[in-house]
């Protein structure tokens, strides 16, 4: 009998696209960048952070966690012009406030600017408390399921003139919030960028080994990783795609290719 393959997780690339189906989120996040206190290498030409160390401080906090799903989110670059490009894309199509504030800081550094950043204490092992995952894409996608739904299951008008004269601002105000919304859905969701991920479900000392292993473009010297962990993270897989494929034909990419 032939024994069954094992298909551990691993690195691959991915597209990054926000979905229409986007739902609210709660998880832990951990972010990796070069301005995290005790991380990055601070030199008199900037801060830099590999890779392999953005990705081994992530591993850390994920030791002795029991059961959870993860997906870890990363770009990295070997020039300071190619980390803001990535920078400024990754923002607009998953606007987090860590990701938006990394790119400010990259600017700082770019324009050399030079301003001391209060930046919190060093945190050692163990992954911060579950919060809500809300960014202003996202908002903006939820709203807009929400007001199609009330649309779509709004009664008959009132056969009284005086609530016809009434409700007449609001329904024009609706509809205007509705193609406005629409418009901005339009435009979120033609946004994409093409980023490493890793995605898996276990123990977080072997998610840990993991994602430890083949670590893309070690040789990078600008790394922006974030870490999700959470009991179930399918609205955040269902933004990643192999980039390789029409999205209209392939289901989310957040399986391990053999």
């Amino acid at each position: 009998m032939a024994s069954e393959t094992i298909v551990h997780p691993r690195w691959r690339k991915s597209l990054m696209k926000m979905s229409p189906t986007m739902s609210g989120l709660t998880c832990s996040m951990v972010p990796a960048h070069p301005f995290v206190y005790g991380l990055g290498q601070k030199t008199d030409t900037g801060c830099y952070l590999s890779p392999t160390n953005a990705i081994n401080h992530i591993a850390k906090k994920l030791a002795g966690v029991g059961e959870t799903d993860i997906v870890v989110m990363m770009v990295c670059a070997k020039s300071q012009v190619e980390f803001m490009s990535l920078l400024q894309v990754f923002s607009s199509v998953f606007p987090l406030p860590v990701f938006s504030q990394v790119e400010r800081m990259a600017k700082t550094a770019a324009n050399l600017q030079v301003t001391k950043m209060q930046l919190p204490g060093k945190q050692f092992g163990g992954l911060p408390k579950p919060q809500a995952l809300s960014t202003s894409t996202s908002r903006a996608t939820i709203n807009a399921q929400l007001i199609e739904q009330a649309k779509n299951s709004a009664g008959s008008a009132s056969g009284i003139d005086a609530m016809k004269s009434a409700m007449s601002g609001f329904k024009s105000a609706r509809e205007n919030a509705l193609k406005e919304i629409g418009n901005k859905l339009t435009d979120l969701l033609g946004k994409s960028v093409v980023i490493w991920s890793f995605t898996g479900k276990g123990t977080g000392d072997y998610l840990a080994e993991r994602l430890q292993k083949n670590i893309p473009e070690p040789d990078a010297i600008f790394t922006l990783a974030t870490l999700f962990a959470g009991s179930e993270l399918a609205p955040l897989k269902g933004m990643l795609h192999d980039p390789t494929k029409s999205i209209n034909s392939t289901e989310p990419d957040n399986h391990a290719r053999p």
